[in-house]
């Protein structure tokens, strides 16, 4: 059993630090991922998009709690690419 811990202990870490989600930069600036717990911190100029490797380790290993709720709530979306003016509703014609 404490072998069993370790493992997942191990295997966890490894996750948090090796994500599938990316930063990008857009104009000099840095967008980060965003999740359930840092709403928030989505900016509404950026198109985001679901990292469908996250949502399948977090089923893959719902078991361990730690890793669904690192996945899902911290980077569940990435950002993808900057929302023009007629996207963001801002058309002045």
């Amino acid at each position: 059993m404490k072998k069993f811990v370790t493992s997942v202990l191990i295997i966890v870490m490894f996750f948090m630090v090796v994500g599938c989600g990316n930063t990008k930069w857009f104009d000099g600036v840095e967008y980060d991922t965003y999740g359930i717990f840092t709403l928030d911190e989505k900016a509404n100029n950026i198109k985001y998009k679901v990292i469908v490797g996250n949502v399948v380790w977090s089923i893959i290993l719902m078991e361990t709690i730690v890793a669904p709720i690192y996945f899902l709530g911290f980077s569940l979306f990435e950002p993808v690419r900057k929302l023009n003016e007629k996207e963001l509703g801002c058309d002045r014609s």
